[in-house]
């Protein structure tokens, strides 16, 4: 199954992309955490990366498509995997989609872990973190919706809505309950 998780900031879609990655035995793959792998290793992709992050800018959609899609080509990714963090814009999901359909390994089901914003507010200022304020937390979920509204509309019917609000364990049974259905 080759799967992308969405949710907003604060939603638990990395964890739960973790806890369903290892029921279902595919990779979880973060962007976070490749491009993380990628700083330091002297390759022309962590040159570019250090060129746009010690700036403080996004980097570009092909450079982010580029990664992203060399790591689903990775032998333990062929047959599934749960995206985390990507595709965050509507080219990225058009590339990323037009990748997989070349290659014959199109994407399986977008899994929305819907939370409130008003509950996403109140788990990222329980938190305690210093960057944690609401001013903060309002511009990271208008970010949020700007960006990911027109993604859940591209991927239509591929969409599938689990509430996000629960136990870790009662919302990783729910996303389980959902993939069963793609499944079958």
């Amino acid at each position: 199954m080759r799967l992308i998780m969405v949710g907003a900031p604060g939603s638990g879609k990395g964890t739960q992309a973790e806890r369903l990655a290892e029921k279902l035995a595919v990779p979880h793959i973060s962007t976070g955490d490749l491009l993380r792998s990628r700083r330091g290793d002297g390759s022309d992709i962590d040159k570019l990366l250090s060129e746009y992050l010690d700036r403080g800018e996004l980097l570009p959609d092909d450079v982010i498509v580029k990664i992203t899609s060399d790591r689903l080509d990775e032998p333990d990714a062929v047959d599934g995997f749960i995206l985390d963090g990507f595709p965050r814009t509507l080219p990225q999901a058009e590339a990323l989609c037009a990748h997989l359909d070349e290659v014959g390994h199109p994407i399986t089901a977008v899994l929305f872990l819907n939370v409130s914003d008003d509950e996403v507010r109140e788990r990222m200022l329980a938190r305690g973190r210093d960057d944690d304020t609401a001013e903060v937390i309002d511009n990271r979920l208008g970010i949020y919706h700007a960006e990911t509204d027109p993604i859940i509309e591209y991927f239509g019917d591929k969409v599938i809505e689990v509430n996000g609000v629960g136990s870790i364990d009662e919302i990783t049974d729910r996303l389980t309950a959902a993939v069963a259905q793609v499944r079958s």
